[in-house]
């Protein structure tokens, strides 16, 4: 085990300036001091004194196809070298282009004619499907999402994010959200299978509806004032929580029993990071409205947007003006979007990552019999958790977690003679899980030195 990383004088000096200039806000140190990276290429990141480290969290999964993509990277300079920027009252061929081939894909899978509509990130496709629900709803501002779920952090968004940190001062601002209970088997009763639980929670939520006593539902008129369900198919912040295959085909019939449209919230998990293009699609049900951002552009260039059947979206309903921001549909980024739906599409991206998955996921539970702080691991695709827990193999264990993160970002662990630093990302309820997200493209060797790493990481911790 090193003692604690000093930063360098350089570094400190940009520190120095952090903080006094900037914003916290937006900024959360998980070590100290915070680590400042100059480059990054594939899998790795390198900080200021050029020590490598293998990112198991891609930024939040938004560069899905690695960093500095050359495919993807030359799209947008191609771009910037033709049309780099327009008013996006104009048209140009790739907003249309984009949309068509996301629009199609739906019609395809889902068997529903949609639009699409673009904005600049994830939370703002999120206000912009707010605005699309309570349009096509008559103005019912009442919406249902999950304990455990994350939609963003501007004021709509956090009014249907469930984490009360978030809200407490921002988020009850038009939209509320009542939050349900996810289907979260390591975390709920014993003795009922996996699919038994989720059948459970989707009961438990059905007896919302059964009387006016029981909350949500007016039999005299049948109707409810709440709009649409928020999901994250796989919840992300979360803890990369992966329901059962039963639960969203049978949550969905009581939800168009009564009305209430199914919203995706595909922002963290769509392009592939389940092994497919939309995460919902591994669970047989038909979404009234997707969500997506991140790695619609490979982290390239901020831009969003949302998928809605027809009878949400059309001119009639949704007319011009409804929404709108300046940089939407922007030429850079719908330029990067198009190539890679047009990459992912040449080889069977889906097959590719989903055995990347299972054998990444043996290794996990590799781990997990031979490290009892590993109380869960679970995956689909690429999209996998580790759960840190303490000797009883199930009490929630933060401060480990927290401990490993550290050591991962002192970049002092070796590999075959290889000095590396490990990136990890914390989620979950208690802040006790590692989310991997790995980069899509990622080899099956660094597979094998990711899981090298986290092994070095567990024997620290648990020797510590």
């Amino acid at each position: 085990m090193s003692d604690i990383r000093i930063a360098t004088a350089e570094d400190q000096v940009l520190l120095d300036k952090e903080a006094k200039y900037c914003s916290y806000g937006d900024t959360v140190h998980y070590i100290e001091p915070p680590r400042i990276f100059s480059r990054c290429e594939g899998s790795y990141v390198w900080d200021t004194e050029d020590q490598a480290y293998l990112d198991l969290q891609m930024w939040y999964s938004a560069v899905n196809f690695g960093y500095a993509n050359p495919r993807l990277n030359n799209a947008l300079k191609k771009q910037i070298d033709t049309l780099p920027q327009i008013a996006s009252q104009y048209l140009h061929k790739g907003k249309i282009e984009l949309s068509e081939m996301i629009a199609v894909d739906a019609k395809n899978k889902f068997g529903l004619d949609g639009r699409v509509h673009f904005n600049v990130g994830g939370s703002q496709s999120i206000e912009d499907s707010l605005k699309v629900v309570r349009n096509a709803t008559n103005g019912k501002s009442l919406m249902f999402a999950f304990e455990g779920g994350y939609h963003g952090r501007t004021l709509g968004a956090s009014s249907i994010t469930s984490s009360y940190r978030y809200r407490r001062r921002y988020g009850h601002f038009g939209e509320r959200a009542q939050f349900i209970p996810f289907p979260y088997h390591f975390r709920g009763p014993k003795g009922m299978t996996k699919e038994e639980y989720g059948s459970h929670c989707v009961q438990q939520f059905a007896r919302l509806f059964e009387t006016e006593y029981n909350g949500v539902w007016d039999p005299k008129v049948g109707q409810s004032e709440y709009a649409a369900f928020y999901v994250e198919p796989i919840q992300g912040t979360g803890g990369y929580v992966i329901p059962p295959m039963n639960f969203y085909r049978e949550l969905k019939h009581v939800l168009d029993q009564h009305g209430i449209l199914m919203v995706s919230d595909e922002i963290q998990m769509g392009f592939y990071r389940t092994g497919k293009l939309w995460s919902i699609e591994h669970f047989d049900v038909q979404p009234d409205v997707i969500v997506f951002g991140k790695a619609l552009t490979n982290g390239l260039n901020p831009l969003g947007g949302i998928w809605a059947r027809e009878e949400l979206i059309n001119p009639k309903i949704f007319p011009p003006g409804s929404t709108h921001s300046t940089f939407a549909s922007n030429p850079l980024g719908t330029a990067v979007g198009l190539e890679m739906l047009k990459m992912t599409s040449e080889v069977d991206y889906g097959a590719m990552v989903m055995a990347k998955g299972k054998y990444f996921l043996e290794g996990l539970q590799d781990l997990q019999k031979r490290f009892p702080v590993i109380g869960d691991v679970d995956g689909l695709g690429l999209a996998l958790r580790c759960e840190i827990c303490g000797p009883d193999g199930f009490t929630p264990d933060k401060a480990t977690l927290d401990y490993m993160v550290e050591e991962g970002m002192k970049g002092d662990m070796v590999v075959d003679g290889q000095k590396l630093g490990l990136i990890l990302d914390v989620g979950g309820y208690y802040k006790n899980v590692i989310t991997l997200a790995p980069s899509l493209e990622i080899s099956y060797p660094e597979i094998d030195l990711g899981l090298k790493l986290l092994e070095q990481l567990l024997v620290r911790a648990t020797q510590r």
